[in-house]
């Protein structure tokens, strides 16, 4: 029988689908072909059955899913390290908005997401969703570094170097969502992403649902992230924030509500109820001390629960690797339960359930016949990752992000042996060190 030709076989030591959950195959091939995964077989079925442009032999690595940052501000990386040790607000109004309306501007956020996009890659991330301002360059320079983005539409109600207002967001916005369909780049989508309930109006915010409605996009908002949110809500208009959203018609499963940190029952199964998600960035909120999100009663709900790195002016790297890592050691703590979050469930968090709150489970978070072939490869064989028991626990617990050596997105190499492949880091870190001179002096 021929052989058929294909793009690319991977032949590493153990792959791990994500679906079925806990699933690690041994003797097994990835196939992948015109940008996504043609087959998933045994070494020798691959041999016989395909032909392939290139061949990697990995068999001490483990090969899964890219990484899917559910949230994030990737330009403001330029202000890492800025104002640390902060409480929220304190760290927004005095330190973060008030360097952002000096310095934010186009050559800004194209040297920031540049930044944001070669550490994303090197911590195995091949998808982020995304919240800040000129999303028009954020979506070029995705174009340029191939990775897969959801762009946030932001909307926040008050004057910015990118529009006037919550008004001027939503038109902008709307052309920004045009501008990217033009591009033509499957893997770039949008979502409307006002800030917060504090900072966008009823108005406003009745608007975006109704776009997004019409574009048939998602809403990704900070919601319940501090204490202090909640009681200046309650305060004002007797109303509890996701109460208000509620009343509003946001809540939907179109909907993607970022933190949650303080979150009653009764408002866990209302989550649950409108079947939204849920983006736990558990280092950002252990740093800032915006409080824990309750993962494991959201997830005992049926609750999608994804992860997120937020800014790396607030975390400070933008380590999904980590994220992960720490979200299954803080959910036990805050149950009280060492079976709170097993491994397997915390890396379904980072791959698949983030990939189904931005509306893209069919297209990538695992590795499935048919789906998009984003994938990453981790060597297992340095000592800090052996002796070797138990594949997902030793990546979850034990593996730094140091030994994700190969990245691909739709089937190119974004990341080989430790190299950034569509990034001139060299050139990259002469801009970043120039806008540190001007931000720091």
């Amino acid at each position: 029988m021929p052989r058929s030709h294909v793009d690319l076989v991977v032949r590493p030591g153990w792959l791990v689908p994500v679906e079925p959950p806990g699933t690690v195959l041994t003797d097994h091939a990835l196939v992948v072909d015109r940008g996504r995964i043609r087959d998933i077989l045994p070494v020798d079925f691959a041999a016989q059955l395909y032909d392939a442009s290139e061949t990697h032999e990995l068999p001490q690595h483990a090969v899964l899913p890219g990484l899917v940052n559910a949230h994030g501000h990737a330009a403001m990386t330029l202000l890492r390290g800025l104002a640390d040790d902060l409480p929220l607000m304190d760290w927004l109004a005095q330190h973060i908005w008030p360097a952002e309306a000096r310095y934010m501007g186009a050559d800004y956020c194209r040297t920031g997401v540049t930044l944001a996009c070669a550490g994303m890659i090197r911590s195995g991330q091949t998808c982020f969703n995304d919240m800040y301002f000129f999303p028009e360059i954020t979506a070029q320079v995705v174009d340029e570094v191939g990775m897969r983005a959801t762009v946030g539409l932001i909307v926040i109600d008050f004057p910015n170097a990118w529009a006037d207002g919550a008004a001027s967001c939503i038109s902008r916005g709307i052309e920004v969502h045009d501008q990217v369909r033009a591009m033509g780049n499957p893997l770039l989508r949008t979502a409307f992403a006002p800030h917060a309930p504090y900072t966008v109006p009823d108005g406003a915010l009745l608007k975006v649902r109704r776009y997004a409605t019409e574009l048939d996009i998602p809403i990704h908002m900070h919601v319940h992230e501090t204490a202090t949110e909640v009681a200046q809500a309650v305060a004002r208009d007797g109303r509890r924030p996701l109460e208000r959203l509620d009343a509003l018609g946001l809540l939907g499963e179109n909907f993607i509500a970022v933190h949650m940190t303080q979150v009653l029952d009764a408002e866990i199964a209302q989550t649950a109820g409108h079947h939204f998600s849920v983006v736990h960035c558990p280092e950002s909120n252990l740093k800032l001390a915006s409080g824990f999100c309750p993962v494991a009663s959201l997830l005992d709900a049926g609750v999608n629960v994804a992860l997120g790195t937020d800014s790396a002016a607030s975390n400070n790297d933008l380590d999904l690797w980590g994220e992960m890592h720490t979200a299954a050691l803080l959910a036990k703590g805050v149950a009280g339960r060492a079976t709170a979050l097993p491994a397997a469930a915390a890396l379904h968090m980072a791959t698949l359930a983030g990939a189904r709150a931005l509306g893209l489970g069919e297209e990538t978070g695992s590795l499935v016949k048919g789906k998009s072939a984003d994938f990453i490869a981790v060597d297992l064989s340095p000592l800090q990752t052996q002796p070797l028991y138990d594949v997902i626990s030793q990546l979850v617990y034990a593996a730094p992000r140091a030994q994700i050596s190969d990245v691909w997105v739709a089937g190119r190499a974004l990341m080989r042996e430790h190299r950034l492949l569509t990034i001139d880091e060299a050139a990259l870190g002469a801009h970043v060190h120039e806008w540190g001179q001007r931000i720091h002096g």
